[in-house]
């Protein structure tokens, strides 16, 4: 197929990027510093659309390596995933959730990836054998939807996916099931041409029991004519888009672009779900994270150019002890609230912390409970 002929052709090297822009020997040399410790992978449909006349181009930054990630400040798990992983491959963070990680792959490789630890790299906590994962979702009743996850699964065969789908729509306590993926966006092809993905999808999402997919753009400009070919395709088989998009600075930290990009979501089907605040995740953070009190301000004032459906996504940021929502800052005060909670006890639990305007995170404030 030709997706998987695009998908082999993928740019990951430097050499390979000097063909697009111009880098001088000591950019080269620092450049492959880089991606020697995290490997590079740009599909040539992304690349095309990518403005090489502009220095600061905002799809440039998410995908092309840059010396800024030479900065080791913050860490390689942000969100605590080694202390909830039950089996490799499989996370039991959230009672009703498992996530499953079935790649290390992906179509192109984000560079503010939270997952930087081993995108592209040889790693102990993909899944080895599904069956597994399959069993201990079997046993953990109180599971009822599943995400499968990576890297993309979306860069997997069909043939494999259809599996995934075949052993977990029989266990009867599964409510639905999830993919993430931002293939719609980084290689379209895969899902344009893939008829067979489409059928599967068909089967598998059913009217009392729907497969979502959980999309993941962050700039505008990645909606194009064939992206939006993609997502119809998915929406024609049933399935349900979700969306979510990392805040960061470069890319869409303005009210305007932010609420352009929600706008032109709902407009194509597709929900916005989550604004994530950016992990302050090693060789990612001093590059990518904007400060929390500056991102709640760009929120909200893209949220005053949108309508209903276009604003129902919550600001968040995905910490090591839950899912915490940024709701407000009152003079020196930003508050939280849990949103999903690892401690049930925190479920819905409503905090407040002194505001420091360098923060990107809760653990850089300032304890100042209600």
């Amino acid at each position: 197929m030709i997706w998987q002929k695009e998908f082999k052709n993928n740019i990951t090297s430097i050499e390979q990027l000097k063909e697009y822009i111009q880098l001088s020997q000591k950019e080269v040399k620092q450049l492959k510093k880089v991606v020697e410790r995290h490997p590079m992978r740009v599909s040539k449909y992304y690349l095309s659309l990518i403005d090489w006349d502009d220095p600061y181009d905002p799809l440039k930054k998410m995908v092309i390596p840059s010396i800024e990630e030479l900065n080791l400040s913050g860490s390689y798990d942000t969100s605590g995933e080694q202390e909830n992983t039950k089996l490799i491959g499989l996370q039991h963070k959230y009672s009703q959730t498992a996530l499953i990680l079935v790649t290390n792959r992906c179509a192109s490789y984000c560079r503010f990836c939270f997952r930087k630890r081993m995108i592209g790299l040889p790693s102990e906590e993909i899944l080895h054998k599904f069956s597994i994962a399959v069993k201990y979702i079997e046993e953990h009743k109180e599971i009822n939807n599943v995400l499968i996850s990576g890297g993309d699964p979306f860069v997997l065969s069909t043939r494999i996916i259809a599996k995934f789908l075949e052993k977990l729509s029989y266990i009867p306590h599964l409510n639905f099931i999830r993919f993430g993926s931002k293939v719609p966006v980084y290689l379209p092809n895969r899902i344009i041409e893939d008829e067979e993905l489409g059928k599967l999808f068909k089967k598998y999402s059913l009217p009392d029991r729907r497969i979502y997919v959980v999309t993941q753009i962050d700039h505008p400009r990645e909606i194009t004519t064939q992206s939006i070919f993609a997502i119809n395709k998915l929406l024609k088989s049933g399935v349900i888009l979700n969306n979510q998009t990392v805040l960061m600075k470069g890319v869409n930290d303005d009210p305007n672009i932010l609420a352009e990009l929600q706008n032109r979501l709902v407009s194509i089907g597709i929900n916005p779900y989550y604004v994530f605040q950016c992990r302050p995740v090693k060789r990612v953070k001093q590059f990518f994270q904007v400060p929390l009190y500056k991102g709640y301000e760009i929120v909200e004032q893209a949220k005053r150019k949108l309508n209903g459906h276009s604003k129902r996504f919550r600001y968040v940021m995905s910490h090591r002890t839950g899912k915490i929502e940024i709701v407000g800052i009152v003079g020196d005060e930003i508050y939280f609230k849990y949103h999903q909670a690892k401690d049930p006890r925190n479920y819905g639990k409503f905090f407040k912390r002194r505001l420091n305007k360098t923060a990107g995170w809760l653990d850089e404030l300032s304890l100042k409970e209600l």
